[in-house]
């Protein structure tokens, strides 16, 4: 049995002056589609902080300093493009200023599957009936909002 690949990735709770979250819904096509922080995967060499700075500005056209994780997971998922891998998450609360979010750096993948994102409350988060990712990001998103109360 071939063991899986590691995808390290950096993501990213962006959250807004008004407490708002950040987040894109994916449409892959060959699976529902479900709501998801910006980030990604890790270029070869690349720290985490140094992919949470370049995913943000690349997905969201904000540029600010990731600074610590503020959580870290482990999953197996099938990636875009039907690989299954072991993720090896790191994720970072980025408070920003700023609400327009720029997605002219987004790749072709990313074009294709990334085509609407949306500023979310706590409440709204809460009554979301499509799926989102990772299934208890209520719960860590209320955690970066009393951290920062």
């Amino acid at each position: 049995m071939n063991a899986l690949r590691d995808r390290h990735a950096a993501r990213l709770l962006v959250i807004d002056a008004a407490d708002r979250l950040l987040l894109f819904r994916f449409d892959p096509g060959d699976r529902p589609p479900f709501w998801a922080t910006a980030g990604g995967e890790c270029e070869a060499g690349e720290s985490y902080e140094d992919a949470a700075r370049r995913e943000l500005l690349e997905e969201t056209g904000i540029a600010a300093e990731p600074g610590e994780a503020v959580d870290a997971r482990d999953s197996i998922f099938v990636t875009f493009e039907g690989e299954k891998v072991h993720a090896v998450e790191r994720y970072f609360a980025i408070r920003v200023a700023e609400t327009a979010i720029d997605v002219s750096g987004h790749s072709d993948m990313e074009r294709r599957a990334m085509r609407e994102h949306r500023w979310w409350t706590a409440d709204e988060l809460a009554a979301c009936e499509e799926r989102y990712y990772p299934p208890d990001l209520p719960d860590l998103f209320a955690r970066q909002r009393e951290e920062a109360a």
